[in-house]
């Protein structure tokens, strides 16, 4: 008998102060994501979990003791991107495997989003707002950042995917702000 792997969602709160300002942040945690074999709509008990957080407020909501209501609804998704990711296209090239090759390769040398990505992100980019961080971006090149950032955002574009777009400084930050800025966008 075949056991099935889960998506397990796991909920964190951390309350934290800043600059005099209470903040609670709830951290959802999605051990198990797309470590199954069959990851066929593996994205579901999240997408699931985000829409009934967001049903659970509008209740509330609408409810006549609105005085103490708890806002658990999810606002952002972090999401981690491979740098290991498992396509081959055109633009990978460049350093990148060639097709019938057999093994990870280097960084960015598998350059395109996993099919999952792609469905992940095109079932939630609706529901939450999506911030696609490379993971394990301390092992790369600077260069090897750079190249993979810009393939991803490429693929996201050509595949209509709406991610969250950080907003511009203000004019009078440092210069060393604008350019940290700068840099995560």
């Amino acid at each position: 008998e075949r056991i099935t792997q889960t998506v397990e969602i796991t909920k964190h709160v951390v309350d934290i102060e800043e600059k005099g300002v209470k903040l609670r942040l709830t951290i959802v945690d999605t051990p198990g994501f797309g470590d199954a074999v069959n990851n066929t709509e593996c994205w579901k008990p999240v997408a699931d979990y985000i829409d009934q957080q967001f049903e659970q407020y509008f209740r509330d909501e609408s409810g006549l003791n609105r005085k103490n209501i708890q806002d658990n609804r999810v606002h952002c998704c972090i999401y981690f991107i491979s740098p290991f990711g498992h396509g081959y296209g055109p633009a990978c090239r460049d350093g990148g495997l060639g097709r019938g090759s057999v093994g990870r390769g280097s960084p960015g040398s598998h350059c395109r989003l996993r099919p999952l990505d792609v469905e992940f992100m095109r079932a939630l980019h609706q529901r939450v707002n999506i911030v696609p961080v490379l993971a394990k971006a301390d092992t790369l090149t600077p260069a090897e950042v750079e190249r993979m950032k810009n393939k991803i955002r490429e693929e996201i574009d050509h595949y209509g995917i709406r991610i969250y777009q950080f907003p511009e400084c203000d004019s009078d930050e440092d210069e060393e702000f604008k350019l940290q800025d700068q840099a995560l966008k």
